[in-house]
């Protein structure tokens, strides 16, 4: 309590110093994060910039973009390394874990193991994560992302994995590892993943795929966690090809008034990459 009283006066006096000194002002300003990219494509960078700021201008609450397509080499980034409760955007995590653990024991998968996999991702079934997650335990699953070479992703304790705090660096880092030939994770385990992903069920097909060409496939994982702090956290987490481009997308946000808003959010980003990438 103490902490928010301090923290609310120390607003209150940095309100009244700005009031009094106006050069103050500026330096508030320039520490707001922006829309960064970079293309081997002349000219794509700069569009992408425009139009993901311009697509986010107008919408409140915090957004992390992340955009990597193969072939022209672009990426764009928005607060990379800003943590956000996962919610069920983990389960691809999840997964990941699982077929690296079994590759490493020189296993299939079970019966069992293959049913929660698939509710998990098709239908974001939390039941089914939650027994592959206590299968797994806090060392195979700090096990793969250590060799994902995901550090900023931080499992959430007591079996709370909703509270996982992931980036859109490392969300990035796991959709490279999914969707390119790797010593991480087998050509197989990489096949079912995205497998699974193509087949999440209809209800659960916003986000990232939104305004994409026809004939770009998708693969897509969202999640969405309503607390009392920070509202809705609404995630989608995609991999697509297509159209002579081979991209990848993640969209993290929270502070949303509703779950429907965080998923405009995302779709606004969404549909302007696309749009972008189709013409280039």
């Amino acid at each position: 309590m103490t902490r928010g009283i301090f923290r609310h006066t120390k607003w209150i006096a940095a309100g009244a110093l700005a009031a009094c000194v106006a050069t103050a002002t500026p330096a508030v300003a320039a520490t707001t994060p922006t829309v960064s990219c970079t293309s081997a494509k002349a000219g794509l960078a700069d569009k992408l910039k425009r139009d993901i700021t311009s697509a986010l201008s107008n919408r409140s609450g915090t957004v992390a973009v992340g955009l990597y397509d193969r072939t022209t080499k672009t990426t764009c980034t928005l607060r990379a390394s800003s943590a956000y409760d996962s919610a069920s955007v983990v389960k691809v995590t999840v997964l990941a874990t699982l077929l690296w653990d079994a590759k490493k024991h020189n296993r299939y998968l079970t019966t069992t193991e293959s049913n929660l996999a698939k509710a998990m991702i098709t239908k974001s079934d939390n039941d089914a994560t939650s027994k592959l997650w206590r299968q797994l335990g806090m060392t195979k699953i700090k096990g793969f992302l250590a060799a994902a070479g995901m550090t900023q992703t931080k499992p959430g304790a007591n079996n709370y994995w909703g509270l996982t705090q992931i980036t859109v660096t490392d969300e990035q880092k796991l959709l490279k590892l999914v969707t390119a030939k790797n010593t991480v994770l087998s050509d197989n385990s990489r096949a079912y993943i995205l497998k699974l992903m193509g087949q999440v069920i209809s209800s659960q097909r916003w986000g990232t795929p939104y305004g994409r060409p026809s004939g770009v496939s998708w693969h897509v994982k969202n999640g969405w966690l309503q607390r009392s702090t920070h509202g809705w956290r609404v995630h989608s987490v995609g991999t697509f090809t297509g159209g002579g481009h081979d991209y990848m997308i993640t969209v993290l946000t929270h502070g949303n008034s509703t779950m429907n808003y965080g998923i405009t959010t995302i779709q606004g980003v969404a549909k302007a990459i696309h749009k972008d990438l189709a013409a280039s």
